[in-house]
């Protein structure tokens, strides 16, 4: 109790004191405060929905979508209630113990928790700029060492099998729109006819944040969403509607069950639309596209992501290697 109001007093005079004179004052103030007993009565506090609420609406400003904010908004409050603290009082070894703890009561791998810890960073580094307490809890709690895992690419035979045994017309147009394009499966589902542009082989996609980019497509992919829309006898503005009656607007979860189906029938493994991403990614990279050039085609606001789409094949370091080195 007595530390948390010392940071409480430390917060207050934050704009009076500078870093060498909250020190002194913190060192005044645990001196003061070694030989005193405190007990207080447990009140209502509202202070930590306060703060959440600022931070969740300040990320919604940034562009963040509502299924992000609702991941940052449950695993803020899953830490909070865990540790039983006000966000302001909250310290690194409640954070490290509250980790530790969650990933052995979850079996969860290092990813998952690594992706926890910079949630919170993210929220107490807030909290530091906005004034809230005076130095992030998480500064001292490293990220998470995880093994690199090579994630699995489709090869042409697989791409190709799944073109010549595309359930419908539909099908092969999703399929061949995927892997030419490196769109998202969610970008995907909410095209409109009007959003394509046949003569430059292109289309204007909302990803993440609602961010617009140009994506585009192959003559392959072009002439095989031509035939679909031809054989088309409903009056939906959807791109991609399902195949029966009323013929709503396709769905992710759609496009996920209609890939899965066909990977099952032609013993594929994990066949899924974000597979198709990868693949373009790792393709265009071997085939030497710029780096910055893929990051711009897959929507990527940070190269460092980008990275993590596109594996390198070995084969193509050893050519390098005797082209450039010798």
């Amino acid at each position: 109790m007595k530390e948390e109001i010392i940071n409480q007093i430390q917060v207050q005079m934050l704009p009076y004191l500078n870093n060498e004179q909250l020190k002194a004052l913190q060192s005044v103030l645990e001196h003061t405060f070694y030989s005193v007993t405190i007990t207080t009565e447990n009140v209502p506090d509202t202070t930590n929905k306060n703060a959440v609420t600022a931070f969740i609406a300040a990320k919604r400003i940034e562009g963040c979508s509502e299924k992000t904010l609702a991941y940052y908004q449950n695993t803020i409050q899953a830490m909070i209630s865990g540790i039983g603290k006000a966000a302001q009082q909250i310290t690194t070894e409640d954070l490290r113990a509250y980790l530790t703890e969650y990933q052995n009561e979850h079996k969860i791998s290092r990813v998952t928790i690594d992706n926890i810890r910079r949630i919170l960073s993210s929220f107490f580094s807030w909290l530091e700029d906005e004034d809230y307490i005076v130095k992030s809890p998480v500064r001292r709690i490293h990220k998470v060492k995880t093994a690199k895992i090579i994630k699995e690419t489709y090869t042409d035979e697989a791409l190709e099998l799944m073109r010549d045994n595309a359930p419908s017309l539909r099908d092969l147009a999703i399929i061949d729109l995927l892997a030419s394009s490196g769109m998202r499966v969610g970008e995907l589902v909410t095209l409109n006819r009007d959003d394509i542009n046949f003569a430059e082989r292109e289309c204007v996609v909302f990803g993440k944040g609602d961010k617009e980019r140009l994506v585009y497509f192959d003559a392959r992919t072009k002439i095989h969403l031509q035939n679909y829309l031809v054989g088309r006898d409903d009056d939906n503005s959807a791109l991609f509607v399902s195949l029966k009656f009323p013929h709503d607007r396709l769905q992710i979860g759609g496009v996920e069950t209609m890939l899965r189906e066909l990977g099952r029938q032609l013993n594929l493994t994990k066949v899924h639309p974000h597979k198709f991403r990868r693949t373009l990614a790792t393709s265009a990279i071997d085939k030497g596209m710029p780096i910055e050039q893929v990051q711009q085609l897959l929507g990527h606001q940070k190269i460092d992501t980008t990275m993590h789409y596109a594996m390198v094949k070995q084969q193509n370091v050893k050519n390098a290697h005797r082209k450039y080195i010798g």
